[in-house]
């Protein structure tokens, strides 16, 4: 379909429900719309109006998500080919003066470049997408057309694989979206280099939200043991040994990542120094806290995946953050530091303080907070939309 020639849909909010947009959130769920006009299937373009008319801008409209509309601009537009070219070029221009020099970064962060339910992660000349969105789903092929002008990607890889969007009424899929796809990828991230499985690893393939927190650590390994939790492709250990830490041990359940791990050490020449264990990160951290393992580590990196899911799984998740932080603060001793943080935006940093409060108090070991960040600059937060602020990481020091 021609994107000029396609029918806009009419949303007309109830009364009182547009000040959240009016401040700058991009969207409206399906119990503050009063009517619709027309019959838009998911994904269809829906002007946005008030309940006496004004036009509030153009969304995305979903009947069938709680999120039923995702606005992409304030105004009245059609996004053709030019709109994504524009925003895609926005969001490239923003990576290369955060990152000068590199090629492997998050390129897209959805809402926060203007592009909400689309993520794309660049790996030099391949890039990794993500869809969350039926709007995103309807225009992949203006995304890709604007791909292609911008980078003249090797390939495009596709890896809808997210439970959220069955939220949206949209299949799992993962498959090569154009051009040539290679099982893995090796990138350099801040001097040390990484294999990158396309496909079979986690989310896109690699954490760029930690990137910054990594360097951040680096001047408080020289001469510590470091267990890295959940350690995935071995990251914040590589880091570790590669500048100064006498040992890293990293504990993940997934075999693939343990594999990972183990080759990115060889790439960087740390494979003495940094080892790797297939475990459940909870049971390796009650040996450490009872004291039945040798290792005897001064610096524990903790960084689990989401425990919560959905706003109604967050007291569950709190306390389980709470138990995991409470055990690693026991395992430290005095001058131990403990790097922790959540990926759930239902986490605010509020109640990500309260439960490190709480897991202290529980471990009867008083920390001081030397640092509370979140995640890299190339997830950029957008200030009107607190769900765009997710990851939250402290360094705390035992006294």
């Amino acid at each position: 379909m021609n994107q000029a020639d396609e029918k806009i849909a009419q949303v007309r909010l109830k009364p009182r429900q547009e000040h959240r947009v009016l401040g700058g959130h991009l969207w409206i769920f399906s119990n503050e719309i009063a009517r619709v006009e027309g019959s838009p299937e998911p994904g269809a373009l829906a002007r946005v109006l008030t309940a006496s008319g004004r036009l509030l801008g153009t969304a995305f409209y979903n009947p069938k998500s709680l999120i039923a509309c995702r606005m992409i601009s304030f105004e009245d537009i059609v996004p053709d080919a030019g709109f994504f070219k524009l925003k895609l070029a926005q969001a490239l221009a923003y990576r290369r003066r955060l990152f000068p020099g590199a090629s492997s970064y998050r390129l897209c962060f959805g809402e926060s470049d203007g592009l909400g339910g689309l993520v794309l992660d660049r790996y030099d000349s391949l890039l990794v997408m993500q869809i969350f969105s039926a709007g995103m789903e309807r225009r992949i092929g203006l995304i890709q057309e604007a791909l292609q002008e911008l980078l003249s990607p090797r390939g495009i890889y596709l890896k809808n694989d997210h439970r959220s969007r069955g939220l949206e009424g949209l299949k799992a899929e993962s498959r090569v979206l154009s051009g040539s796809v290679a099982e893995s990828v090796r990138i350099s991230e801040n001097g040390l280099d990484f294999a990158v499985p396309i496909g079979g690893g986690q989310k896109t393939g690699f954490y760029f939200d930690q990137s910054e927190n990594r360097v951040f650590l680096r001047p408080y390994f020289p001469g510590r043991v470091v267990l890295d939790l959940y350690c995935y492709n071995g990251a914040f250990a590589l880091n570790a040994v590669k500048f100064g830490a006498k040992a890293a041990l990293g504990v993940d359940s997934s075999a693939s990542a343990i594999h990972a791990a183990r080759e990115n050490a060889a790439l960087n020449g740390v494979e003495g120094a940094a080892s790797f264990e297939e475990g459940d990160a909870e049971a390796a951290l009650q040996t450490f806290a009872r004291g039945f393992n040798p290792l005897k580590p001064d610096v524990i990196v903790l960084d689990p995946p989401s425990f919560s899911p959905s706003k109604k799984d967050l007291p569950k998740a709190l306390r389980r953050y709470a138990r995991l932080n409470a055990l690693a603060l026991e395992a430290l001793p005095r001058g131990g530091m403990l790097a922790t943080a959540t990926c759930s935006h239902h986490v605010s940093r509020e109640f990500f303080i309260s439960m490190l409060r709480a897991a202290s108090a529980r471990a009867r070991k008083p920390a001081r907070l030397l640092a509370l960040r979140g995640q890299a600059g190339d997830h950029p937060v957008l200030l009107a939309m607190p769900e765009t602020e997710y990851l939250h990481f402290a360094l705390l020091e035992i006294v």
